[in-house]
């Protein structure tokens, strides 16, 4: 079980969910031992944003880094594509404070970085593996969020929301993905950020959502989707939030051995529920296995398209 890096430079542009602004990403490869690193190259001087659980400052409707002063958001959809790819190392580079939003959902990552490549390092993959349960909980009654980590043998994710929307409630409301079994790119990787009409006026106030539209994002008013198209999975609410998921676990900087359990987590929660893990000694340990008969089965093919 070896680290992977791409296997050349790519670039893609796209505009920023909720800055609006064009911006340009290039993927480039890392040597082992690196991890994921974002790099803003449109500031002088550059700065670097390595991925870990405490450098995630704002978590309002996205992911950002923070360091320095300098931001970079909305990195949750390319994290995700990242992890169920496989890359441990890789250069991430923006001239501009977010991450393109694309089509809304984690596809167009994959894509670009399936047509980068992948190349196996000389160092042995790292994993964290999950010792004992660590769950964050906010609210109670109707009002109750929690997300949780727990001991399992392989990478499982259970989530469920529940919006109170009549269009959202016509579809699945939970889901539970073992990825021993589950392709990430063909039943996760497309679904797509989703948003109401009747938030527009006050996400844009507060200078969110500037480049959202129907070509990125679902779009719902009081009643119904307004996106021609319609739904791209029966299930596409909650397995966007299992998506996101994916993509703010992987900031912990590698890939996790456990079982994550949420009910209408969100980044925030999310941030807080790694933050606490590597926060305690006792809950998790970095592992790698010499054999692939040692490693647990979802980690042993791809498991992205298998």
């Amino acid at each position: 079980m070896r680290q992977r890096t791409l296997k050349q430079v790519l670039s893609a542009t796209g505009i920023g969910l909720h800055s609006g602004k064009r911006v340009t990403l290039t993927l480039r490869p890392a040597p082992p031992d690196t991890g994921i690193v974002f790099r803003r190259v449109d500031l002088n001087p550059p700065v670097d944003f390595p991925v870990g659980a405490t450098a995630i400052g704002d978590t309002r409707m996205a992911s950002t880094l923070e360091r320095d002063g300098a931001k970079i958001s909305t990195i949750e959809h390319l994290m995700s594509a990242l992890c169920g790819l496989g890359v441990d190392n890789a250069y991430i580079d923006l001239d501009a404070v977010e991450v393109p939003i694309m089509d809304g959902s984690a596809i167009s990552f994959v894509f670009l970085i399936q047509q980068a490549g992948l190349i196996e390092q000389s160092a042995l993959k790292k994993f964290i593996r999950v010792k004992k349960s660590v769950e964050i909980r906010e609210g109670d009654g109707a009002h109750l969020k929690y997300a949780r980590l727990k001991p399992f043998n392989g990478f499982r994710l259970c989530f469920e929301i529940d919006f109170g929307h009549p269009a959202i409630d016509k579809t699945g409301q939970k889901v539970e993905i073992d990825f021993a079994r589950t392709s990430f790119v063909h039943d996760i990787a497309r679904a797509r950020t989703f948003g109401f009409t009747q938030d527009v006026e006050t996400l844009r106030n507060l200078g969110l959502a500037l480049g959202g539209n129907l070509d990125n994002a679902i779009v719902m008013d009081e009643y119904r989707i307004l996106n021609a198209d319609g739904l791209r999975y029966d299930d596409e609410f909650v397995k966007h939030k299992v998506l996101d998921a994916i993509g703010d676990l992987y900031v912990i900087g590698h890939p996790i051995i456990g079982e994550y359990h949420a009910y209408r987590s969100g980044h925030g929660l999310n941030n807080q529920l790694i933050r606490a893990l590597v926060a305690d000694p006792d809950a998790f340990e970095i592992v790698t296995f010499e054999s692939v008969r040692e490693t647990p089965t979802v980690f042993r093919s791809d498991w992205a398209v298998a």
